[in-house]
């Protein structure tokens, strides 16, 4: 099972629990500029969309429309 969870530690005793589960391999803190990561094909495709839409804006749809097509099936 891989879940990432974002955490904020609000007591002290909390950062003791975190840190024995670390030393028993039961968690692995991952350090913040790792966890957001994006591929640079990902960013490429958004900004590839976000070009599309500027010049073809008769494209889009609204949100309700686009629920609604979705309950269609």
């Amino acid at each position: 099972m891989q879940t990432t969870y974002h955490i904020r530690i609000k007591k002290e005793y909390a950062a003791t629990i975190i840190e024995d589960l670390q030393k028993n391999n039961a968690v692995e803190l991952i350090p913040e500029e790792e966890a957001f990561d994006v591929p640079q094909w990902q960013k490429d495709e958004v900004l590839q969309r976000i070009e599309k839409y500027k010049n073809n804006s008769e494209q889009l749809i609204d949100e309700d429309a686009f629920f609604a097509m979705l309950n269609e099936d």
